[in-house]
């Protein structure tokens, strides 16, 4: 397993301070009694960190990555969608993660047209905005069915944007070219090629181009190249560079001409700045020559990495293997440029030479960057308003339909706040709540404009930490602090490295009146997800045979990737469900339907455990109950129902033998810090986190598949593991 030198010496940098901050006893102690969780007394060696995780990947994991590793080295792509199918029914079958909903299938009420705005399943694109139609006021739900039956008709044709507009107008909406959306978490970076987290992506798209980009029609269209070619194995792609399209500062002043080299530039901070998203380049992507050598460190030359700048509007990409999905990345932050000069102007360097300190400016704020995308941040107040201004320099900005995008903050303390905003017309949309369902109705609102909204790839989960090793959030001592002795920190920690307990965990949650929580009773599985990657993201373009625990296995063409996890699931005795034929109106789906909820299955699985670790010393009874710690923001009335469902829901399930503790984290803040603003898992501070999830990068499963892989940057930090 190859890892990054730079992360390995700031993982050991940081494990000096870890021992003073991983544990905070606060003196309160636990119901099971015995010492304080306290700094002299909590006994884990933070020294051995880095090898205990590699220990506990590899015992947990192992499984996983091995049928990971066989599909990356396939070179059929039926094969290696199948290979990466039974990958992940080990993935899950680890139960090391719960999958809970994706975006969507709620009420809701928007101005936004349905369909102007991509809705591709992978990248970024599905969060630029320039090209959204919005009207003044809400569009009913009878014309959003009509245009997306009209979408379904003409997508590809490059025909939907102008009928939409001549639709809207003939049906009696006026169109605007503002669009005001809520958010409610600031960017912590500006810099799109160092941050991993979709709360900075989200924010920092709307700024810069790249080569491609997908269209309200989902076709991907010229960006900031005119056109592309590959070679015949797809190992060398040659994007012609659009001429004429510049750079520009904060207040709208030309910087620089847009090159070839600005990619070069771009590919080559991302690998140094190592942000989370580099390995999208190296193994964990499409393998650009020398790639993953100079992310390692094993090369310090940049010039031997296969990014290069023919000339000044030719760039060159070499690939060490054929990628067919190579061109859908190109949307996304990883291969967004980065103007050469403008960065060393803000103390930026390459190399060896690069360093965050206090003289390194670049991407800070929105008045450090260089734009190059439709829209300039011409306000960024923290906790308040994101407000974007069409760029004069655009290279396409005669053809901007939004003029002003503002993002409004809402740290979601009011359960009503999106939907009076709405209503008020000081946004242009909102989801609804349970509690917003109800004004909307009394409102006379929800009859004539509520419906339902399309999901889309993003799996939410909840992540058990296997190894915790934070018991208060390690940017604020006083927050998020645990109640655990050590005497129960330990226990737990042992409990979790017993896969039947981890089963009958996973399989003890209700799931569905924890997500009524937040979309009401009669929609609580409409946006349920039962795996990680969807279900039906990919299916076999050609008949393939696997082996599935050493038996033969024959998968017909068009069989859908959640088939094949269940096949494996089944095989493996894991008694869930990820895929039932009869959803979706017959046409199979993974989602809509609870398939983890199986209190009886949990409690035989636990009664397994208990057994087995009574064999090792560890006793669970009624009067010595394993706990669990969720931490919940306490501020957001369906948070804190939401992890209230947890804790009846799983000591329902489990009698007194498991206890479950909720941890306030204040604010919503406060919660992102225990478990979604955390870099490493020493400092993921809880034992059930729900805040996160992923959103796909590009058309494979692999997309989903390598944020679990054993390395720093990923999504296995929220299991306490690198």
């Amino acid at each position: 397993m190859k890892t990054s030198i730079k992360r390995l010496v700031t993982i050991v940098l940081a494990l000096v301070m870890v021992l003073s901050l991983a544990a905070c006893g606060n003196g309160k102690g636990g119901s099971g009694g015995g010492s304080d969780l306290a700094a002299e007394n909590w006994s884990y060696d933070t020294a051995n960190y880095y090898s205990d995780s590699e220990k506990v990947y590899n015992d947990i994991l192992g499984g996983y990555n091995e049928y990971y590793q066989k599909a990356l080295q396939s070179d059929n792509v039926s094969e290696r969608y199948a290979l990466e199918a039974i990958a992940e029914a080990k993935l899950l079958d680890s139960a090391i993660m719960l999958p809970l909903s994706t975006r969507g299938g709620q009420y809701a009420i928007s101005r936004a047209v349905p369909r102007t705005i991509n809705s591709t399943l992978w990248g970024n694109d599905s969060d630029r905005f320039h090209n959204a139609v919005v009207a003044t006021e809400f569009v009913k739900p009878a014309d959003r069915d009509a245009i997306k039956a009209k979408w379904a008709e003409l997508a590809g044709t490059g025909t939907f944007e102008a009928w939409v507009k001549q639709y809207m107008t003939d049906n009696g909406y006026e169109l605007k070219d503002t669009y005001t959306i809520p958010y409610n978490t600031d960017p912590q970076t500006w810099d799109g090629l160092a941050t991993y987290r979709a709360a900075d992506s989200e924010a920092i798209v709307n700024t810069v181009d790249g080569l491609l980009e997908y269209d309200m029609e989902n076709v991907q269209q010229p960006a900031l190249a005119t056109s592309f070619e590959a070679n015949e194995d797809n190992t060398v792609f040659t994007f012609h560079i659009r001429q004429g399209a510049k750079w520009s500062d904060s207040q709208g002043r030309e910087v620089a001409d847009v090159t070839a080299d600005d990619f070069v530039a771009g590919m080559q901070h991302l690998m140094d700045v190592q942000g989370g998203l580099e390995g999208l380049a190296g193994d964990d992507g499409v393998k650009i020559v020398n790639a993953q050598a100079y992310i390692d460190g094993e090369i310090t030359d940049f010039s031997e990495v296969g990014v290069k700048a023919v000339d000044d509007y030719t760039l060159e990409y070499t690939l060490e293997e054929p990628c067919v999905w190579f061109t859908t990345l190109l949307g996304y932050n990883p291969f967004f440029p980065l103007c050469r000069s403008y960065y060393e102007s803000q103390g930026g360097k390459f190399g060896a030479d690069f360093v965050d300190d206090d003289t390194y400016l670049y991407g800070k704020d929105p008045d450090h960057l260089a734009y190059c995308g439709p829209y300039l941040v011409s306000n960024f107040t923290e906790k308040n308003t994101i407000v974007f201004e069409a760029n004069p320099n655009y290279w396409n900005a005669a053809n901007v339909g939004i003029k002003t995008l503002t993002w409004m903050f809402n740290d979601g303390s009011d359960d009503l706040k999106s939907y009076n905003d709405a209503k008020k017309g000081t946004i242009d949309g909102a989801n609804l709540n349970t509690s917003a369902v109800e004004a909307a109705k009394k409102d006379g609102l929800f009859d004539e404009f509520a419906y339902i909204s399309d999901t889309d790839a993003t799996s939410f989960v909840a992540f058990f930490n296997v190894m915790r090793n934070q018991f208060c959030n390690f940017n604020d001592a006083s927050v998020g602090v645990s109640t655990k002795t050590v005497e129960e920190a330990e226990a737990y920690n042992q409990a979790m490295q017993n896969i039947h307990f981890r089963h009958a965990l996973a399989t003890s949650l209700d799931r569905g009146s924890y997500n009524a929580q937040s979309v009401g009773e009669d929609l609580k599985f409409n946006n349920l997800r039962n795996s990680y990657t969807p279900a039906n993201f990919v299916s076999l373009p050609e008949e393939v045979t696997v082996q599935i625990n050493g038996e033969d296995v024959t998968f017909p063409a068009g069989t859908k990737y959640g088939e094949i996890v269940q096949a494996q699931l089944d095989a493996d005795g894991f008694e869930v469900t990820v895929w039932d034929p009869k959803a979706d109106n017959g046409l199979g789906s993974g989602d809509g339907f609870d398939g983890w909820y199986n209190p009886e299955y949990a409690k035989s699985e636990l009664a397994t455990a208990i057994e087995e670790l009574k064999a090792d010393g560890l006793e669970i009874t009624k009067d010595n109950p394993i706990v669990i710690e969720i931490p919940y923001p306490g501020n957001v009335e369906q948070y804190k129902n939401r992890a209230n469902v947890c804790k009846q829901s799983i000591e329902k399930t489990f009698d007194g033998l498991v206890e479950v503790r909720l941890l306030d984290c204040v604010d919503e803040e406060g919660w992102y810090y225990a478990g979604y603003y955390p870099d490493y898992g020493y400092e993921m501070n809880a034992d059930f986190m729900d805040v996160s999830g992923w959103g796909p990068d590009y058309g494979d499963p692999q997309t989903y598949l390598a944020t679990m892989t054993g390395a720093p940057g990923g999504m296995v930090k929220s299991c306490g593991i690198y």
